[in-house]
């Protein structure tokens, strides 16, 4: 048998690791996967810069090398037109990734708004019930807190789904399920409050599904072949001076921070462009009430 004391211990370090293992590694994997994807876009646009830089300068190096009849004003012209065919493909592109990110991120921005207030309304039908609805309440307010604070903290979609925010939605919809209806009003309002739940359940899935990008990997790829072939184009014949590299190296950092935003604002939940919070602080202030 253990002593009184030790097993004391060994109890709270049992129930600290399950607390770990059940809260807090899952609050750790959000915020991993965030810094993860913010990686991953900074690091496309460090190879986007890095091509778009290197392409102009190796065709300056290229070009003095090659023989004459390469060299003329016929070959340039040609190379020219292909360059031009390259940049209006790529203007439609950036066209269509622009709407494509601003398209998702107004339909996140949204359906955040409508998830705050269906929290809210869901809140107000409880509060109508009465008090035997407290005990209700009570993980709700607990879950709307943890929304708000999981955008500012971790950066990570504010439904992100783990196992504290599948408990807090598992033991509303429990209680919910155990309240009866002693008259047909408190009845109405019990059916109601089991619908906008169910609301609040949908739209946190449409949520996470929607947190993770629309733009494919392989139009990016694309887009940065053309860029770079563009850019390639502009080594041939260009005269080496200082202005001419800083004009080159200049063009490809402002391009891969245009391409870094576009990829940034189509994931919403992270980097510099992100739903905006307000709404989910101003449903758990009403919630608080």
């Amino acid at each position: 048998m253990f002593p009184p004391r030790k097993m004391e211990t060994w109890v709270r370090a049992r129930r600290q690791s399950v607390f770990v293992a059940r809260y807090a590694l899952p609050l750790a994997s959000g915020a991993w996967r965030a810094e993860m994807r913010f990686m991953r876009e900074a690091l496309i646009a460090l190879v986007i810069f890095l091509c778009l830089a290197a392409a102009p300068l190796i065709s300056m190096a290229i070009w003095p090398r090659l023989p004459a009849r390469h060299r003329d004003d016929d070959t340039n012209n040609v190379v020219r037109l292909a360059a031009n065919l390259f940049g209006v493909m790529t203007s439609l592109v950036l066209g269509l990734m622009i709407n494509s990110a601003k398209n998702t991120f107004e339909s996140i921005d949204h359906n955040v708004h409508a998830y705050a207030t269906e929290m809210i309304l869901l809140d107000r039908t409880l509060r109508q019930y009465g008090p035997d609805a407290d005990a209700v309440r009570q993980p709700l307010v607990a879950y709307v807190q943890r929304v708000a604070a999981g955008l500012l903290q971790t950066n990570e979609t504010p439904v992100v789904s783990n196992q504290l925010s599948e408990h807090l939605l598992t033991e509303i919809g429990t209680r919910l399920s155990a309240l009866t209806s002693a008259d047909a009003a408190r009845g109405s309002l019990l059916q109601d409050a089991r619908q906008r739940l169910q609301k609040v359940l949908v739209m946190r899935w449409v949520l996470i599904e929607q947190s993770e990008g629309a733009i494919p990997g392989p139009l990016i790829a694309m887009l940065v072949a053309w860029l770079a072939l563009i850019f390639a184009s502009f080594g041939f014949r260009a005269p080496r001076n200082a202005i001419t590299l800083a004009t080159y190296v200049v063009s490809a950092a402002l391009i891969a921070g245009a391409i870094y935003l576009i990829l940034d604002m189509d994931v919403p939940f992270s980097g510099p462009i992100q739903i905006s919070p307000v709404p989910l602080e101003r449903a758990l202030a009403e919630l608080q009430r």
